[in-house]
């Protein structure tokens, strides 16, 4: 039966929501686009008449295509070449959904969305719809056909498993964007002490390049060790500047909701690092460097006015 304009439009309301669920879920905007468009023609096909309730069977539909997408992501992520680290989305970006409380903000940080790669797929969905839609155990348990009791155990389960493997409390939107620019001018200058006291002692440096772009394989752990990377990492070069087609351009940004450096070169978005602030320093930064994880970054920053970046590595 062809969708009215009615059905249509009821889709479309409800669209910004599931994408926000899908990619919280998957942790990619691109495989969200899609599990969200797979939601829209299983949509197309019902007897939407006769759904009672469609934003409950669009949720159900959205989040067991999710689940299904998980289980094959695991498999294909063992082959994954180096690091997985999510995709990152820049600030603005409607896909990050509600952020209204802070639960709802912490739920899509990068720190989190990492973190939740420990989560098995249903414990993932119960902590994803609890924690940052603030769905009640009732309905969560009808989306994913499990009793009321077996969601809040999955939910305490994730949420303590997530906790656990957070840094110390992270510390306010002013004081981390100083944080941000000191960070910055000292992976620039030529010492490695200034970024050492920037940084935790348990400080940990990861990067995804999906194997299409140089990164580190391991996890660099330790503050004097995550230093000395980053200071060649952000060293100039004529060898960089060949390889990225310009001049790279240094932004202190947003991104997932924290802070974060954001590397241009010819428009183009190269890199996204994600800096996990705490009161007592940086306890992580995390790079996306995988250009297929960096497109939609890029077509966002092309729409967003960025000003003069802080660093320009001539």
């Amino acid at each position: 039966m062809a969708l009215t304009a009615r059905d249509v439009d009821r889709f479309e309301a409800a669209r910004p929501r599931l994408a926000a669920i899908a990619y919280r879920l998957l942790g990619s905007a691109a495989e969200a686009e899609d599990a969200v468009q797979e939601t829209f023609l299983r949509w197309q096909a019902a007897d939407v008449e006769h759904i009672e309730v469609p934003e409950a069977w669009l949720t159900k539909v959205l989040t067991n295509l999710c689940l299904n997408e998980l289980a094959s992501a695991r498999a294909r992520r063992e082959t994954y070449v180096g690091q997985w680290l999510p995709e990152p989305l820049l600030a603005g970006d409607p896909m990050l959904g509600p952020a209204d409380n802070a639960e709802q903000l912490e739920s899509v940080s990068y720190a989190v969305l990492t973190l939740m790669e420990r989560l098995s797929p249903t414990e993932r969905a119960v902590y994803v719809l609890r924690e940052a839609f603030d769905y009640p155990h009732r309905e969560i348990a009808e989306i994913l056909d499990i009793t009321e009791a077996a969601s809040q155990q999955l939910f305490h389960r994730a949420k303590k498993r997530v906790a656990d493997g957070r840094a110390r409390t992270a510390i306010d939107e002013a004081a981390a964007r100083r944080v941000v620019e000191e960070f910055l001018t000292a992976a620039a200058g030529g010492r490695i002490e200034p970024l050492v006291r920037l940084l935790t002692d348990d400080a940990i440096a990861v990067g995804d390049g999906g194997g299409k772009v140089p990164a580190r394989a391991e996890a660099i752990v330790g503050a004097v060790a995550v230093a000395r990377f980053l200071r060649a990492l952000f060293k100039p070069g004529e060898a960089k500047r060949a390889l990225l087609g310009g001049v790279p351009e240094i932004y202190a940004w947003t991104a997932n909701g924290g802070p974060a450096l954001v590397a241009v070169a010819n428009g183009r978005v190269f890199g996204v690092m994600c800096l996990e602030i705490t009161a007592d320093g940086i306890a992580a930064v995390r790079s996306q460097v995988n250009p297929d994880k960096l497109e939609r970054a890029t077509a966002r920053w092309a729409a967003t006015p960025h000003g003069e970046p802080l660093l320009t590595l001539f």
